[in-house]
């Protein structure tokens, strides 16, 4: 079958940009080192941590294909690092504190991506709690991209939203105006701009501890929100200033699945 071919052939490289994440990095890293696909290229950008992060990080040395450490701007300098060093046919980021939800995944990115009209594909992603990683906060359920969804500030979960390295060199990568939401200007970028094809795989492919640097303050919350808000004027799609309030709300429905997924 030429899916089977394709999965014999296409490297996916999997970026993992990390900070003083001496808790859960080892985590992120077995993730990528289980998955059973063979073609892997995983590229590790640390911030110059200042705790045990990289003597971790040395531990698994033998599994990484780059291992970079040094002061950057933030995660999303640290991710265009990785861009540039980047080798396989399609790139993905899975970051210090994620995981995938099974060993699988890669290879059904690979089967996704196997189609050659296809220039991305995404997933479901659900938020575990920091510490009890069973217990399931919110259930990011996403669904097929049609044009007017990032209007609403809808966007692709972004540890599953796996992209061609060719569309990233055409297109360029994380604009570091964005401090907080870089990864929504590049969806809204590759998607509603320039109009990449991009497939939906309605599975959940990752777990993400709540914490994050764009939902671990009420005030990074706002911030994230009204950069994205600035990304959707910059890139012109025109947004009311409610725009913000709807992003907020959007994402409601994503804890009450959650809390009924508990209750089943």
């Amino acid at each position: 079958a030429p899916s089977q071919v394709d999965r014999r052939v296409m490297k996916i490289s999997i970026i993992t940009a990390v900070f003083n994440a001496a808790e859960t990095i080892e985590d992120t890293l077995l993730s990528v080192a289980t998955q059973t696909y063979p073609e892997i290229e995983h590229i590790v950008i640390d911030g110059f941590s200042t705790d045990s992060t990289t003597a971790i990080i040395k531990r698994h040395q033998s599994k990484l294909a780059h291992v970079v450490s040094e002061p950057d701007r933030g995660v999303y300098d640290a991710m265009n690092k990785g861009l540039a060093l980047a080798s396989g046919d399609v790139v993905g980021f899975l970051n210090a504190d994620d995981v995938y939800i099974d060993t699988e995944v890669l290879a059904k990115v690979a089967v996704a991506m196997a189609d050659p009209l296809v220039d991305a594909c995404y997933a479901d992603l659900i938020y575990v709690d920091r510490e009890r990683t069973e217990l399931v906060v919110r259930y990011w359920t996403s669904r097929e991209y049609v044009p007017g969804l990032f209007k609403r500030g809808w966007m692709p979960a972004h540890p599953t939203f796996f992209v061609r390295k060719a569309v990233y060199q055409r297109f360029g990568g994380f604009d570091l105006r964005y401090r907080l939401q870089a990864d929504f200007d590049l969806a809204l970028r590759l998607l509603h701009v320039h109009g990449i094809r991009v497939r939906y795989v309605p599975e959940v492919w990752v777990r993400m501890r709540m914490g994050g640097m764009s939902n671990n303050s009420i005030r990074n919350m706002v911030r994230g929100n009204i950069e994205a808000y600035s990304s959707c004027r910059n890139n012109g799609l025109n947004v009311p200033p409610w725009f913000i309030l709807t992003k907020v709300l959007s994402r409601v429905p994503q804890f009450i699945k959650a809390q009924l997924m508990r209750l089943d």
